[in-house]
């Protein structure tokens, strides 16, 4: 999907979405206190835009290490979990018993742990994040591309580091596809972290507005943090078609 389009698209359901909004607003009477008018989300824009941005900014380079965590530790555990053999099986079971923990349940122990900084960030970015990425590899990884294995099996050149190539190059829109859709997921685990704990970043930022009932604030940062997820998927998959056209020439 072309970036200009998916921006397009994301201001079209967030303007819906406040519409929504302000059409409960004024058919049911609320005060501003409790939904601000549009005149006050303007203002706020004006206020905290920048300040905003930059917490988004920040959120947004924590998700991306996060991501990238996650997407290398899928990938290693879909290579060695792809056989099923009882090594396989059993780091497929580890990986989703880790998984079955909800992340609010664990949290608290990595903050105790790790404290509020970055790490703690790091890690539960990544443990959101990496689950789907995992099941599409195992799936990718587990799968055989029987015609092209069976000529470098007849022929005994085929190793499992070109077994995992052959596989991944013929999923490879697939496995750019759930990359690029996982940076949602790697987002939004960096924002709760932040939002339960942490001390920066645009989750904290949306806790201390809730904690001063100031929607307006909230809606700002939704709006920003919309923006800027759309524009880095946008990136991520063009640069899946980069890698795969540089891969297709080779």
């Amino acid at each position: 999907m072309p970036l200009h389009r998916r921006i397009y698209q994301f201001l079209i359901i967030y303007f819906l979405g406040l519409s929504g909004l302000m059409l409960i607003k004024y058919s049911v009477g609320l005060s501003d206190y409790v939904i601000p008018g549009p005149a006050d989300v303007w203002e706020t824009w004006g206020t905290v835009w920048r300040r905003y941005m930059r917490d988004v900014v920040n959120t947004l380079l924590v998700a991306m290490v996060g991501q990238v965590i996650s997407v290398f530790l899928a990938g290693l555990v879909g290579i060695f979990g792809r056989r099923a053999t009882w090594l396989g099986n059993f780091i497929k079971v580890a990986a989703y018993n880790v998984q079955a923990y909800p992340i609010v349940a664990l949290a608290p122990i990595l903050f105790i742990l790790l404290g509020d900084g970055i790490f703690t960030r790091l890690l539960i970015a990544a443990m959101i994040c990496y689950f789907p990425v995992l099941l599409s590899v195992i799936g990718i990884m587990s799968e055989p591309v029987t015609e092209i294995e069976h000529f470098y099996r007849v022929t005994g050149r085929l190793r499992w580091q070109l077994e995992v190539k052959i596989r991944a190059f013929e999923n490879l829109t697939k496995l750019t596809t759930v990359i690029a859709g996982s940076a949602t997921l790697a987002f939004a685990g960096t924002i709760v972290a932040e939002f339960i704990a942490a001390n920066a970043g645009i989750g904290y930022s949306i806790r201390i507005a809730l904690y001063q009932s100031d929607l307006s604030k909230i809606l700002v940062a939704l709006f920003l943090i919309g923006i800027v997820l759309s524009i880095y998927q946008g990136l991520l998959e063009v640069l899946g078609r980069v890698v795969q056209r540089t891969w297709a020439g080779t």
